[in-house]
Parts: C-alpha cells; sequence; structure tokens
C-alpha cells in the first residue's frame, strides 16, 4: 500500500480526520462512557448499514426489533461483530467468514454461509487477508477504507458483500485501536453522503489508480461524518 500513501491529498485528509476522532474520543474519555453507547453507535451502524443494501425500515422500527429483513440480517451482525475483534488479528478470513454466516443466517443455507462465490473469490479475500496480516505504514483509518471497498467491490461472498464491507470496515477501526470502544458510526457517515459513496465505489471497481485515488479522498469525509453521528455527540 505504500504508493497509496504518497497519493496527493490522501495523508493530509486521513490525518485530519483521525485528530478529530481523537479529539472527540480523548474529550469524552475524561468521563466514563457506557457500554449502551457502544451498543447505541452499533445499533445505529446496522440500520444505517441496511438501509445502505436498500433496507426501508426506519431507526425506530430498527431500535425496537421490528426491522424487515435486512435490517435484521444487519442487527445481527453488529450483536456479534465486537467479539471478531482478536480473530481479526491471528485469522482474517475466519472473521469475515462470520461476518457473512450472521449476515446470512436467515437466507443462505448452512454449507454456503461464510463461503466465497468461487475460486477466484476465494483467492480475492486470502489476498485482503495477507494485506490485514502484513506490517504497514499505512494509517489505520485508510486499511478500514480499502479493506471496505475491496469487500463491497469485489463481492467475494454469495449474498449481503455491502453489510460484510462495512462491518469489516467497523471491526479494523476497532482493531486497530482507532475506536476502541466503537462509538462512531461509519456506517452512518456513509449513508450521509450515499450518492457519493455508491459513485466512489463504482469508481474503485473499476481498478483505475483515478477511482482508487477519488475513494480514499472520500473516505477521510465519510468517517468525519461517523464521528458526528455517534451517541457522544448526543
Amino acid at each position: 500500500m505504500s504508493w497509496l500513501v504518497s497519493l496527493e491529498g490522501v495523508p493530509s485528509a486521513f490525518a485530519a480526520t483521525r485528530d478529530g476522532i481523537d479529539a472527540l474520543l480523548r474529550d469524552r474519555g475524561l468521563r466514563r462512557t457506557s457500554p449502551e453507547q457502544t451498543a447505541t453507535s452499533l445499533l445505529r451502524g446496522a440500520h444505517a448499514s441496511a438501509v445502505l443494501e436498500g433496507s426501508s425500515s426506519t431507526f425506530e422500527e430498527v431500535a425496537e426489533g421490528a426491522g424487515d429483513a435486512i435490517a435484521v440480517d444487519a442487527v445481527r451482525v453488529s450483536t456479534e461483530l465486537l467479539s471478531l475483534v482478536p480473530v481479526l488479528g491471528r485469522s482474517p478470513l475466519q472473521a469475515l467468514a462470520r461476518i457473512h454466516a450472521l449476515a446470512s443466517a436467515s437466507s443462505l443455507p448452512e454449507e454456503r454461509r461464510g463461503r466465497p462465490r468461487d475460486a477466484a473469490s476465494a483467492d480475492r479475500l486470502r489476498s485482503l487477508a495477507e494485506v490485514l496480516l502484513a506490517e504497514t505504514e499505512a494509517p489505520a483509518l485508510m486499511v478500514a477504507a480499502l479493506v471496505h471497498a475491496d469487500l463491497a467491490t469485489a463481492a467475494p461472498f454469495p449474498s449481503h458483500n455491502g453489510i460484510v464491507a462495512r462491518a469489516a470496515e467497523r471491526l479494523v477501526l476497532v482493531a486497530r485501536g482507532v475506536d476502541p470502544a466503537s462509538l462512531t458510526v461509519p456506517e452512518a457517515g456513509h449513508l450521509a453522503h450515499r450518492a457519493a459513496y455508491e459513485s466512489n465505489l463504482r469508481g474503485y471497481a473499476s481498478g483505475d489508480d483515478s477511482g482508487i485515488h477519488s475513494w480514499l479522498l472520500y473516505a477521510p469525509e465519510a468517517f468525519a461524518s461517523g464521528a458526528d453521528a455517534s451517541p457522544l455527540r448526543s
């Protein structure tokens, strides 16, 4: 990822966003945060991710357990996501497979849950796992953004790839120390910039350097909006 770190405007954008997230968490860290705030962040993220996946449920419906099937799938992922932090560090493939298995629990037969679509998808997942296990000087926010975009555009699983991608992004932010208590809501950041989110994912999918560059300029803005959606702001 060394060439990505030096792209024009990218290092400064990620640094500024990280400073903003650090300030939010540091300032609020002077007071005790609660598990309830983490749970609220995860629920807000599940709702936003579900909407991006096509759900029409409101946050109130999701909070009451009355959301549609897509929302139920996203909430199911959120309830177990943080338990996968240590798994991501030692076996990224296992963590990603578990996220998909959770997301697809109500819609796919057991033998297809957590399994790649085909051999090419399995190779893509292995390459992504190698990236996550490798030492890098790239900022953690960048790693999270790249994991998200790669999963969302490669669509290596037979279903729910968007939900998996956004959950994996949040998981990387926790595992790499950006947001250890998972109090920001990156999924809500992407929903707030939905048109740009979807456009930049299409650019990333093209494989062109310009498309990747544009995604890496977009991502810090989405992360900043995700910090604004934190229950710490309430």
